[in-house]
């Protein structure tokens, strides 16, 4: 069996049933303010198969004009990203083992057909914090391998509840998203799924570490 590097950790139920709920409304009170919005690739301006939104101080967008990056506001609105949900912010202080906040929390739904390749999330300054995710509604086929993208890969179905933490050396770790289970969680009223992912974008300011 392949082994994943250390510092990923995958926490399944971490949430309950009823705290899952609680956590829907708070996403759904973000994606009020800042409209899910389709992201396009660099380059080619092909569309992705999820549809997106963030909250916190920055958050993550990507469109063929000026590719990957992170941004204080929304690209259809312009209007800042609401602050991140409590929950979520308790969530990272329990399992993120990083001494501060992040700063954009990425929310990507997946309808019945989306999926996500595999990737490295690189497009941060600061590699000491985890990622740490968070799966709502339908159930996942979830992809993590090494640092490279043609190594050896594991597979995790990633249910309602479940928390995934990329961290130390598997920070950088390809992962990706390979399909979706329609109809194997209830959680969502029209179905798919809701993941969230918590990261710290740029390293601590002084004012951080003084406080």
């Amino acid at each position: 069996m392949t082994e994943m590097l250390p510092g990923i950790r995958y926490l399944p139920a971490y949430f309950s049933a009823d705290e899952q709920k609680a956590l829907l409304e708070e996403v759904r009170a973000v994606v009020a303010q800042a409209p899910l919005f389709v992201p396009r690739m660099p380059r080619t301006g092909k569309p992705m198969s999820v549809r997106m939104t963030n909250c916190g101080a920055l958050g993550w967008v990507t469109d063929q004009e000026r590719g990957y990056r992170y941004q204080p506001i929304h690209p259809v609105t312009g209007k800042p990203w609401p602050p991140i949900p409590p929950m979520l912010l308790d969530l990272w202080r329990a399992v993120a083992d990083y001494p501060f906040d992040p700063e954009a929390c990425l929310i990507n739904y997946y309808d019945a057909e989306a999926k996500m390749g595999l990737h490295q999330d690189r497009d941060e300054q600061d590699f000491d914090a985890p990622v740490v995710s968070v799966s709502l509604g339908d159930t996942c086929r979830f992809r993590v391998g090494g640092k490279t993208r043609q190594g050896p890969t594991v597979s995790y179905k990633l249910q309602s509840g479940d928390v995934f933490v990329l961290g130390g050396e598997g920070r950088l770790a390809f992962h990706g998203v390979d399909r979706i289970y329609p109809g194997t969680s209830t959680l969502l009223k029209n179905g798919g799924r809701i993941n969230l992912t918590l990261r710290r974008v740029t390293p601590p300011r002084a004012s951080e570490i003084i406080t």
